[in-house]
């Protein structure tokens, strides 16, 4: 597999696995493959729904992953891996103003250009790493969410971890993700209560471009 590097990208996914064969147990639905997200598209580099990690990433998740299925529950994860080019994508429909179709349902009380400055959506994210996971819970006697609270990627201050205009349910729902997750050696977001990224990741200085595509993994 030939390297690549150029300002610190890298198009080598030779350090990556498929989350699906490392942890089968856990539900994907992969937002920025659908268009049901805060854009309303497919984000660029997305060629298929599926979620990919570092081996790092994928062995510490897969031990959250046997902790909270004895507990009763499964890891939704709706982005891990995330290329440089989605967030570069990102970027460009922040500078452009008129673009607003998913405001209702993603930030209804933010300006769409504040989402930058709040640090919801990072110019350099460490999705890009390939050590972060978007992630919630489902549980297994009913097969729903659990309920946090906020949905995924609603961009307010309702969506931060220590956020207390909740239930105290959904509240410690939040924590239980949390203590678990930072158990196994991931770091919580100040901002959003579903994203985590691995303690010690194995690139920190490096952004993988390569797509999110099962097939190229395998080239």
């Amino acid at each position: 597999m030939r390297t690549e590097y150029k300002n610190n990208i890298a198009m080598d996914p030779s350090g990556f696995v498929l989350l699906s064969d490392h942890v089968p147990q856990i539900v994907q639905e992969i937002r920025y493959f659908s268009t049901y997200n805060f854009i309303g598209e497919r984000i660029d580099g997305y060629e298929e729904p599926c979620a990919l990690l570092t081996k790092e990433a994928a062995r510490a998740l897969k031990s959250v992953s046997n902790e909270m299925i004895v507990m009763g529950y499964r890891l939704k994860v709706f982005d891990a891996y995330r290329p440089a080019c989605a967030v570069r994508h990102f970027v460009l429909w922040g500078i452009e103003d008129q673009d607003i179709r998913m405001k209702p349902y993603f930030y209804p009380d933010l300006e769409k250009q504040s989402l930058f400055i709040e640090g919801y959506i990072a110019k350099n994210s460490s999705h890009s790493r390939g050590s972060a996971v978007d992630l919630t819970l489902l549980d297994m006697r009913t097969g729903k969410e659990v309920d946090m609270g906020s949905p995924f990627d609603l961009f307010s201050e309702v969506s931060h971890p220590d956020y207390r205009g909740i239930t105290q349910e959904q509240y410690e729902n939040r924590m239980l993700v949390q203590k678990v997750m930072v158990r196994n050696g991931f770091l919580p977001l100040s901002c959003e209560w579903w994203h985590f990224s691995l303690k010690e990741e194995p690139y920190p200085d490096t952004y993988f471009e390569f797509p999110v595509s099962s097939a190229y993994l395998k080239r």
